[in-house]
Formats: structure tokens, C-alpha cells, sequence
């Protein structure tokens, strides 16, 4: 098989790293969340109705009349008419689309800036497929441009207004490019000093699909997925001033990971018995994941299997009474509990291997600060409301809910799995707020506090 890697590469795009008032603008807008339905009434005959199955206050959903054919009711996600505006997208203007400026200083990548956006009813289908588009550069030659694609494959209408849709059945794709100056390493295994940083320019250019099902029946406990994604990966020396650059320290290893082009091949099944994928309250998980690197420039074949395990626990609310019946979804405190395992097999570049630190792991910790060819991790977090109606910004712009997190995150690397036991234990904490736009959609801030940083952490949606 032939790839065209410069073409490749001259339209991918990546994901950026924009400042906090910036991301947090950006932010807002996906958290709004996304909603399917495949039969749109004509935009004639419908009347944009901003308060339509909203309870007095604004942010309340309530809860519809489910079609009594539906299977799995508990696991169909709802979209109230009220959030589902028709028109172009510029009638639907901070409604279901979002034009986002951003704009950032860093001291290695100089000033910077860009625009996002994002369109929660792309080609305007009644919140069937999601959008976002992304490109920043910086005065020093930093670059990110992205697209991201989604479609909900099980929805339907319901009469009340609005639609449901299964979250366990998606189809998505999407491309990036970036050329990142202040990439990381510090080097193999868990003890590594805080002192063993270097730094590395990146030229990354990236092409993938996923498909995400439920079977046999939509919402059920099993689920499958399948995914495919082509890389390509440049590397230069790094531009942070302060420490070494990752070639010098790492020569060999950086002339093996330079140009090198990737087929991956994945596929995971899982059997899941939470009430949410994206926003569990209540019940368990167990999943396997392979994922191939088939053909890589210059090495053989390699992949990394992970095996991860969470549960959810519904605990007595702390500042709420837990709603009321009528509600779609009700405030609701949660003990959650997650932990996974990945061991890579056949050769990979050092990039490609397993990490811990950053947004999803070892909060307290830079991004990627710990690399190997095995990892553990594990998270607790107690999820608990503050304000458990939210806030009314507009008609159209609604907090459904504003709650906190406790989290307390563990882990290590080493070499091969069974070299784990003799790793250093690593451990971080720390405090998150939780804003919630939907059940599913929830804009997180978490300050990770570990022995050699404090970290602010801004993503969105849960860790597991």
C-alpha cells in the first residue's frame, strides 16, 4: 500500500492549546453539547421555542414520554425542543453554533492566536452530527488546524418535542496538523527527575475514523468499537530555552523517530453496564482495547493493549435534595472509581509508547511527564452538585448545573509489565469544578496537586 505522506500532511490539522479565557470561551460553546435526529420537521412548520420542555426556571429539563417500543429507555440521551433552533448558521448563532476567538502568549512560541468553531447541528439535522474546526498559529511558527466529525447513528423524535439518542452508537472522524515547539520528554520509566526535562519540536499530521456500538439492541451492555488512524510524525529540536533539547540528550532515538508514517488499527469490546457512558451515576465497566501500528516506517510492527475497569456509585447529595421524578436529569452525587493497564508489544517509537501525566492522568503532573512500555492508573473522585439548577444566562444559554469534584489520581511505568511492581509509586490531588451544559456535556477545571508541580487543568468532559 502507497500513502501519500506530503499530501497527508498538507491537510491534517491538530488540536490546539489555547490559554484559559480563551478555552474556556471555546469551551462553552461544545459544552453545549450535541443531539441527533434523523427526521427534521420543515423548517416552515416549526416555531423556535426557547422555553419548550424547560421547567419554570429555565434549566430544569423535563423528563419526556418515551416511545414504549424504545429499548433500554435509561440509556437514551434527551435534547428538549427549547435547545434545538432551526436556520442557518448564523440565525442559530450562539444557540447551536459558536465562533470563538482565541488568542495566547507563551514565552518559547511568542504571541499567537486563531478562531474555533463549532456547530452542535452541523448541516442543520436536529443535533445529528457535531462539528469543529480549529487553526492558530504563534509569531514563532507554532501552527494547529483541526476538524472534528460526529453522527449519533440511534435517535428519534419524541412527541413532546426534541429528540433522544442513543451515546453508545457513533460514527466519527476527523483530520489535524500542528507543529508544536514545546514538546516534553524526560526520559524512561517512573523515576525520572523532574531535572531530566528536554524539549523537542513536533510536526504531527493525523487522519482517523472510529465507529462505537452497543449490541444487539441500542443501549445494551456490550459494546463494540473499531478504529483506524494514519500519522505522520517530524521532529526537530525544541525551542524551550531553559532546557535541552531532546535530540541532544536522546540521539539515537530521536533519528529513529524522525519521518516515521503509521497505519493503526484498533478495535475494544466492553461490557458496560453504566447508565452513561460519558456522565455515569450508577453502575460498571470492564473493557479490553488492542490498538496495531501495522506498518510504521522504519520498524517493525508493534501495538498496545489496555485492559480498564470503573464504577459508579450514587451516594446521598450534599447541598441538594437529589430533584424530583419529573426531571430528565436530576442532580445527582457520584463516588467513581476508575483504573486501567496497558502493555505495548513489538517495537513503537518513543512517542507513540504509553504515558502518564497531564488532562487525563496524574493530574498533578506536566503532560506526558512519565513514558514506558507498561502503565497503571488510577483515579477516585467524589462528584457532588453545588448548584444544583444551574444557571439561566438567556434564553438560549443555559448552565444546567454547577457542581465539584474531589479526585485523588496513582499510577507508574516501567519497562515491561512485570517490572510494574518494582516502579515508583507516583500520586497526585486535587479540587475540580464541574459545569454541566447536559448530562453528558460537562466542561471541567481541575487543579492537580503532585511533589513537583500545581497544575490547572482545563478539558472537556470527565476522565473515565
Amino acid at each position: 500500500m502507497t500513502i501519500d505522506w506530503n499530501l497527508l500532511r498538507a491537510l491534517l490539522g491538530a488540536r490546539p492549546r489555547p490559554q484559559l479565557l480563551a478555552f474556556l470561551a471555546f469551551a462553552l460553546g461544545v459544552a453545549a453539547t450535541t443531539r441527533a435526529q434523523s427526521d427534521p420537521e420543515p423548517e416552515q412548520e416549526r416555531v423556535f421555542d426557547p422555553g419548550k420542555n424547560l421547567g419554570p426556571d429555565g434549566t430544569t429539563v423535563i423528563k419526556p414520554e418515551l416511545p414504549a417500543e424504545l429499548p433500554n429507555p435509561e440509556r437514551w440521551r434527551y435534547t428538549p425542543g427549547g435547545r434545538i433552533k432551526p436556520g442557518s448558521i448564523f440565525e442559530r448563532f450562539l444557540v447551536s453554533t459558536w465562533i470563538t476567538p482565541l488568542f495566547f502568549r507563551e514565552e518559547d512560541i511568542g504571541f499567537g492566536g486563531g478562531v474555533a468553531f463549532t456547530d452542535l447541528d452541523f448541516r442543520n439535522q436536529d443535533w445529528q452530527e457535531f462539528a469543529n474546526i480549529v487553526a492558530t498559529a504563534s509569531a514563532e511558527g507554532q501552527q494547529t488546524y483541526s476538524f472534528a466529525w460526529r453522527r449519533w447513528l440511534e435517535h428519534q423524535t419524541v412527541p413532546e418535542g426534541g429528540i433522544i439518542r442513543d451515546e453508545r452508537s457513533t460514527l466519527s472522524a476527523g483530520f489535524e496538523y500542528s507543529r508544536t515547539l514545546t514538546r516534553r520528554f524526560f526520559g524512561f520509566d517512573s523515576k525520572t527527575r523532574a531535572a531530566d526535562e528536554t524539549s523537542y519540536t513536533e510536526e504531527l499530521a493525523r487522519l482517523r475514523v472510529a465507529l462505537l456500538r452497543s449490541f444487539p439492541d441500542p443501549g445494551d451492555d456490550w459494546i463494540y468499537g473499531l478504529r483506524a488512524r494514519v500519522e505522520h510524525h517530524g521532529l526537530e529540536r525544541g525551542q524551550v530555552e531553559r532546557v535541552p533539547s531532546t535530540n541532544d540528550v536522546y540521539p539515537r532515538i530521536f533519528r529513529e523517530g524522525d519521518g516515521v508514517q503509521q497505519l493503526w488499527v484498533g478495535s475494544g469490546i466492553a461490557y458496560d453496564s453504566r447508565d452513561s457512558l460519558a456522565n455515569p451515576y450508577e453502575g460498571l465497566r470492564v473493557g479490553l482495547n488492542v490498538d496495531a501500528a501495522g506498518l510504521q516506517s522504519g520498524f517493525d510492527p508493534g501495538m498496545i493493549v489496555s485492559l480498564d475497569a470503573s464504577t459508579a456509585l450514587r451516594v446521598p447529595p450534599l447541598f441538594h435534595d437529589g430533584g424530583s421524578d419529573d426531571e430528565d436529569n436530576p442532580p445527582t452525587d457520584v463516588v467513581a472509581i476508575g483504573a486501567f493497564g496497558r502493555a505495548t508489544y513489538g517495537e513503537l517509537p518513543w512517542y507513540s509508547l504509553p504515558t502518564l501525566g497531564g488532562e487525563e492522568t496524574l493530574r498533578g503532573y506536566i503532560q506526558r511527564r512519565f513514558t514506558g512500555k507498561a502503565v497503571v492508573h488510577g483515579s477516585a473522585e467524589y462528584r457532588f452538585a453545588i448548584i444544583p439548577r444551574g444557571v439561566r444566562i438567556t434564553d438560549t444559554i443555559r448552565i444546567e448545573r454547577i457542581g465539584a469534584a474531589l479526585f485523588y489520581d496513582f499510577g507508574t511505568v516501567a519497562s515491561n509489565v512485570g517490572r510494574l511492581g518494582n516502579g515508583r509509586f507516583l500520586g497526585s490531588y486535587g479540587l475540580g469544578l464541574r459545569i454541566g451544559f447536559q448530562r453528558e456535556a460537562v466542561f471541567r477545571v481541575d487543579f492537580g496537586i503532585s511533589d513537583e508541580d500545581r497544575l490547572l487543568t482545563i478539558a472537556f468532559g470527565n476522565t473515565f
